[in-house]
């Protein structure tokens, strides 16, 4: 297991709040990769501003996915590593607009993230949610 992995496991059970960050009182998918950045590398490099749902989602904006590519190591789609950040389009055609942390590999893959009604919890990476990864990103040297 990682340091990346364990972390993410101390948040499971947080319930999801919309723009939240904090353990046990409430997150959302952004809120738990930006926890688990203040306990891993410190404090957030930036401000994250006000963000609705939908993620820009009329104007199809990739928001998420460039402020990924700019804080985080993107990587090929096939090079799993345990904790790794995952970024999902929930449907095609729409932006990427969901996070993961990968907490298994292997045939019996799973991820940890924030979902709305379920809270933090870790799900299996079956074909329905595997099938939705479109990014893939490690953390900054020195923080692997």
């Amino acid at each position: 297991m990682t340091r990346q992995v364990a972390l993410a496991r101390a948040w499971i059970g947080t319930p999801y709040v919309h723009q939240a960050s904090s353990k046990g009182a409430g997150c959302d998918c952004l809120g738990l990769v930006r926890g688990i950045w203040r306990e891993l590398c410190g404090e957030e490099p930036v401000k994250v501003p006000p963000y609705s749902k939908d993620w820009s989602e009329p104007q199809g904006e990739e928001r998420l996915w460039r402020a990924a590519d700019y804080l985080l190591c993107a990587k090929p789609l096939t090079d799993a590593a345990l904790g790794d950040v995952l970024l999902f389009r929930m449907r095609a055609g729409s932006v990427a607009k969901h996070l993961g942390i990968q907490s298994a590999i292997g045939s019996e893959a799973r991820f940890i993230h924030a979902y709305s009604g379920h809270g933090v919890v870790e799900s299996a990476l079956g074909p329905a949610w595997a099938q939705r990864v479109v990014a893939r990103f490690g953390w900054p040297e020195g923080y692997e």
